[in-house]
């Protein structure tokens, strides 16, 4: 089963770049059309029914594109809206949320921690996983501030080191050993969080399981395209100088009001 149509992928801003990596590396003959709403960044503070809007307003945009699946890479839109998304509209979604299962999984101390926006760690989806897990202790931390800086293009400033360490440090006091990662944008920050981190502990994210997830679906009820060339296409409705910084200038790159 072939399909040519490109997968189109969302989030709040610039960080579910690093699922579009993990995606476009599993997959490279699919295009991609990738959309950043860092104008209405962060969605982690937002309410329910503003995340939703939001969402439908980003889907709307890549359905008129012809896309043929739909990737939320954004973890606050994922918990808080994806339910009434998959309800409204006729497309197939894939959703990202904590990769909590993992880390409790290979936890040997029971202790894990998770880095995550408010939105999502308030979310009903995120709590009703977290409840599954009954024997470990699930430390969580919101990184207040951490997505502004990343949309800002401070990803190494002293602020946010600074913010790193508190929001850390809590968490080797009380003897973690895996921190998952909860929101897309925190992949950029993984060096900065090892400089942080004793070495026993291990950094989970979600984008290897979002791409494998992305190619079962295609090969099992859409269609891998049969394309040899695939240049993905990025839209932002901001300034695009932070997003071409984090692609290092390849790409097509358009300012879109949307």
């Amino acid at each position: 089963m072939e399909n040519n149509q490109a997968i189109g992928i969302f989030d709040s801003g610039i960080g579910g770049t690093s699922i579009w990596s993990a995606i476009h590396e599993l997959l490279p003959n699919e295009k991609t059309i990738y959309l950043a709403d860092s104008k209405n960044a962060p969605y982690g503070q937002k309410s329910k029914d503003e995340i939703i809007a939001l969402s439908m307003k980003n889907i709307e945009f890549l359905i008129k594109l012809k896309c043929k699946l739909i990737v939320v890479a954004c973890n606050t839109a994922t918990t808080n809206a994806i339910r009434e998304l998959r309800e409204k509209y006729d497309i197939p979604f894939i959703g990202i949320e904590p990769a909590i299962k993992p880390a409790v999984t290979h936890s040997k101390t029971q202790i894990i921690g998770i880095l995550a926006t408010q939105g999502t760690l308030n979310s009903e989806l995120f709590n009703k996983t977290a409840e599954k897990y009954q024997d470990t202790k699930i430390i969580e931390q919101v990184g207040t501030g951490l997505v502004q800086l990343i949309e800002e293009g401070n990803i190494n400033s002293p602020e946010m080191t600074r913010l790193l360490q508190s929001y850390l440090k809590p968490m080797i006091d009380a003897n973690i050993d895996y921190l998952v990662l909860g929101c897309s944008h925190y992949p950029y920050l993984i060096p900065q969080i090892k400089n942080i981190l004793p070495d026993h502990i291990q950094i989970i994210d979600s984008g290897q399981a979002v791409a494998k997830q992305t190619q079962k679906v295609l090969r099992e009820k859409i269609g891998l395209s049969s394309s040899q060339t695939s240049e993905p296409i990025f839209y932002t409705n901001t300034n695009s100088k932070v997003l071409r910084e984090i692609l290092n200038q390849k790409y097509v790159i358009e300012e879109r009001v949307f």
